[in-house]
């Protein structure tokens, strides 16, 4: 398993072995006990009624059999809440209290900036106690009033962690100093301006929303004007930070990341009270930008919630990763879609706009019309690609001859765009039927357009195309266990790796014992240590007692990572760096699943008997090859004579197994 470049390897492996896997995975899994030294609960990453999500916490490692997932905390995290390998590492470390090096700055410099990071949250955190506690307060009538009128109760301000700056000049930052927050935190933290006469509040006077990250942590504040006299913009938001970058960031997203996962739709909104409206309403996937457009960072915050990979292409009717815009019916709503439609190209899930016919925003749509009406705005919603092509349209005449050949020259470029070579020509026939011309000249123009913009109709190659236009099945076609389950994904990049080895067949007797012995030598390693004689038949054992190759190829991982007399304290974790990530899922496996006899006081005799039954196995194996040896050289041979020696020797030591059992 590769890991970060910049991380020292010694912090990662301390994150994992400190960061108590059942407590961070019990934050979002409700597990029970399933025997001695395991957990099981619902999986978070797939609909079922039956747990099937196990969690080792001795191994550091969990698995689900229903759908395939599998990993160690980090991986968790990554999946759970959608973050790349670097920053999950970062999120356990805090709360492990692991100060993380860096291979390239040394100690010094990453324990000060992870040090600054804890404090800026923190100071976010106080701030955010402090402006909901003055939401109560008599001065922020006029903020409660705002809510009220646009539908929001005091339960959806406490939902949404709404609260209030109050006016004046240096009330949160009195607050924070009492606090113990110096002035270069303060500064840093961009809750406060700075002027001529020192630092001062950034917010006065206004609503405010608490903007978290993924995982919950308040990174920064959205604030909305309120009084007549203020001068300011109408939305304010917290300044670029170490901890705030305003082109990651989603409002919403801690609470949207849930529905977004299971659904595999993201809902993009322009505003807080849209992303309020919305979730109140039931849609429960809608974020929103802060004080920027949805740009490329903001793309991949959401492919990852979604599982929107190259490796995750849907048949038509699935499942398939969606995407829906809003945008206002006005000129800047047109532009926004054009701009969301460059970004298309770097989706692999569907994208779709969901416009008001009267132009009103899911906040608007729900005061007036109540919680269906938002619930049917998504419901109407419009491929993009048909979107961006009407509006194009818009603009020309089509009544006229030169209003049409105008639109066709304008529209042509967009089809051309369009990066699924399956649907592009589709979309050219319905530019024809649009424009009322004959689709053999459209789709002329269009593939003339494709050729001026520089290979853009080639971007779609066979196999390559959109969701729901052929490929891998989706989370809700899971295979059983074992068998080709979902692939893992690369803890470094978050995409999902390409799988090329298939799963063992537990039906299989010879399967279920190599599966096994591979099971203890992960489970129970100490106990094999301690225990003279399975310690001396796990050193008998080599490749070729596991007829099944990816059990082979874990053995190998073992024997590579120091087998159980010098496992290190992440045993498991250093198998699966041996092991490689295709085969991480089957480690994580093999790690997880229940032992039919795990007393601890009992385990070494348990491993024993085990790892000397697959012995057993491969010795019988040997004496047929033998046998047939002797059989092909003819009685009298030496060739014979060896075989027969080597044969006496190894049916000996199977009888010594066996009278030992």
């Amino acid at each position: 398993m590769r890991v970060a470049g910049t991380i020292n390897r010694d912090d990662i492996a301390a994150v994992r072995e400190r960061a108590p896997i059942e407590d961070i995975i019990g934050q979002h899994v409700s597990l029970k006990s399933a025997g001695v030294g395991s957990l099981k609960g619902l999986c978070p990453f797939h609909d079922e009624r039956s747990p099937s999500f196990h969690v080792r916490p001795a191994a550091g490692r969990w698995h689900c059999f229903g759908c395939g997932e599998g990993g160690d905390v980090i991986e968790f995290v990554m999946r759970m809440d959608g973050l790349p390998f670097a920053e999950a590492v970062g999120y356990l470390a805090e709360r492990a209290g692991v100060t993380l090096r860096y291979e390239a700055g040394g100690r010094r410099g990453s324990e000060s900036g992870s040090s600054m990071r804890r404090r800026l949250l923190e100071a976010h955190r106080v701030a955010n106690d402090f402006f909901r506690a003055q939401l109560a307060a008599p001065e922020a009538r006029i903020a409660r009033d705002f809510l009220r009128e646009r539908g929001f109760d005091r339960d959806a301000a406490e939902l949404f962690g709404c609260g209030y700056a109050p006016q004046g000049w240096s009330h949160l930052t009195d607050h924070l100093r009492k606090n113990g927050f110096t002035e270069p935190e303060l500064k840093a933290s961009g809750l406060v301006s700075e002027g001529q006469r020192g630092v001062y509040d950034r917010f006065r006077g206004r609503l405010v929303w608490p903007i978290r990250e993924v995982t919950g942590d308040v990174i920064g504040f959205g604030a909305r004007r309120l009084h007549d006299d203020d001068q300011g913009p109408k939305y304010l938001n917290t300044p670029e930070t170490q901890i705030y970058k305003k082109s990651h960031v989603l409002y919403g997203i801690d609470l949207a990341k849930s529905s977004i996962r299971s659904e595999r739709t993201t809902v993009v909104v322009e505003g807080y009270t849209d992303v309020m409206a919305c979730h109140l309403a039931g849609v429960t996937n809608a974020v929103a930008t802060c004080g920027t457009a949805f740009g490329e960072d903001h793309v991949k915050v959401v492919r990852r919630l979604m599982g929107d990979t190259g490796q995750t292409q849907l048949k038509v009717g699935s499942h398939g990763a969606k995407v829906v815009f809003t945008f206002d019916g006005d000129e800047a709503g047109q532009n926004a879609a054009l701009k969301s439609f460059a970004l298309d190209q770097q989706f692999l899930a569907q994208t779709f706009v969901a416009v008001d016919p009267e132009g009103m925003d899911p906040c608007d749509i729900r005061q007036r019309d109540g919680d269906d009406a938002v619930k049917r705005l998504m419901e109407r919603r419009v491929p993009l690609f048909e979107f961006v092509i009407k509006a194009s349209l818009a603009s020309h005449d089509l009544e006229t001859p030169e209003g049409r050949v105008a639109a066709l020259r304008t529209a042509a470029p967009i089809v051309a765009q369009i990066r699924d070579r399956a649907i592009r020509p589709e979309y050219a026939r319905r530019l024809a039927g649009w424009l009322g011309m004959e689709p053999v000249d459209v789709l002329r123009a269009v593939s003339q357009a494709g050729q001026r913009g520089s290979g853009a109709s080639s971007s779609g190659r066979p196999g390559q195309g959109r969701p729901g236009h052929g490929g891998a099945p989706g989370p809700s076609q899971a295979p059983p266990p074992y068998d080709d389950g979902p692939p893992p994904m690369d803890p470094e990049t978050g995409q999902i790796a390409t799988v090329t080895v298939a799963r063992p067949n537990p039906r299989d007797p010879v399967v279920r014992a190599e599966a096994l012995s591979l099971g203890v030598l992960l489970q129970a390693h100490r106990a094999i240590a301690d225990d003279a004689q399975a310690l001396a038949i796990y050193g008998e054992l080599a490749r070729d007692a596991y007829v099944t190759p990816q059990y082979a190829q874990v053995f190998d991982a073992v024997v590579a990572a120091g087998g159980p007399a010098e496992a290190p304290s992440d045993w498991v974790g250093a198998v699966v760096e041996q092991a490689g990530t295709d085969l991480a899922p089957l480690v994580s496996q093999l790690a997880v699943t229940p032992l039919p006899h795990d007393k601890p006081a009992e385990s070494g005799v348990y491993a024993r008997s085990v790892l000397a039954r697959l012995l057993d196995n491969s010795l019988t194996r040997k004496i047929a090859d033998l046998r047939g040896r002797m059989q092909r050289a003819g009685a009298g041979t030496d060739v014979a004579q060896e075989a027969f020696a080597e044969m006496i020797r190894i049916e000996q030591r199977r009888r010594e197994l066996r009278d030992s059992a």
